[in-house]
């Protein structure tokens, strides 16, 4: 029963891991113009973030349905201007300096972690994602608290095992790019998440207008 409920959870965190989104983006770009361990360590802040996520969507499902969705809004905005502001960040980011701080052992990992799990946690579709897989692989709140922690660590494992695998083979890859290669990088995966960021500020912020024009009509 527990080996059964650790194995579902461990393909439910998988599963959930694999779209290449804004996190993978930020994982791969810090994999290659840092380190393994700094990608790894992103990765690591995604999963932990993903397992808020799957036992709220687990224990409590009414519940964070009702808080997200009267404040959807303001997750929204707050969660588009983080986006953002890391990707211009990352953009405007000089792969030199970078590589000779990370060297220096300057750089900081907690910010690694904590900036991704700022981002995923931004995001509150996940619960949705956790409760459609939920329902997928046949697990429902009425296992057990001590069942549902067996399951939720097999979520997190799996959410960890595939930064581990995607990040170590990306650094595989490292060895091949320059720091012009990075410095493109930086531009490219910057712009991407910037405008992934922007493009939610700004769809939020127009669905606001509609909203009060309707009002005011």
């Amino acid at each position: 029963m527990w080996i059964d409920l650790f194995l579902r959870g461990l393909l439910i965190g998988v599963t959930a891991s694999l779209p290449l989104g804004p996190v993978a983006i930020l994982c791969i770009q810090r994999t290659l113009s840092k380190d393994l361990r700094s990608g790894f360590i992103s990765g690591l802040g995604a999963a932990s973030a993903d397992m808020i996520y799957a036992a709220m969507a687990f224990f409590s499902l009414s519940f964070a349905q009702a808080l997200f969705t009267e404040h959807a809004t303001i997750v929204k905005l707050v969660g588009g201007v983080c986006i953002a502001t890391i990707g211009i960040h990352i953009f405007l980011t000089n792969p030199e300096v970078q590589i000779r701080r990370n060297r220096s052992g300057k750089g900081s990992l907690w910010q690694d972690f904590l900036s991704v799990f700022g981002v995923t946690l931004a995001n509150p579709t996940y619960i949705l994602i956790y409760v459609t897989l939920f329902a997928t692989f046949g697990l429902s709140n009425d296992i057990g608290e001590l069942q549902g922690m067996a399951m939720l660590t097999g979520v997190f494992a799996g959410c960890a095992g595939w930064w581990l695998l995607l990040t170590s083979l990306i650094n595989l890859l490292r060895s091949r790019f320059t720091v012009k290669h990075l410095r493109w990088l930086n531009r490219i995966s910057g712009g991407v998440i910037a405008s992934l960021g922007t493009i939610t500020l700004l769809s939020t912020l127009f669905n606001l207008y509609i909203e009060y024009i309707d009002e005011l009509f």
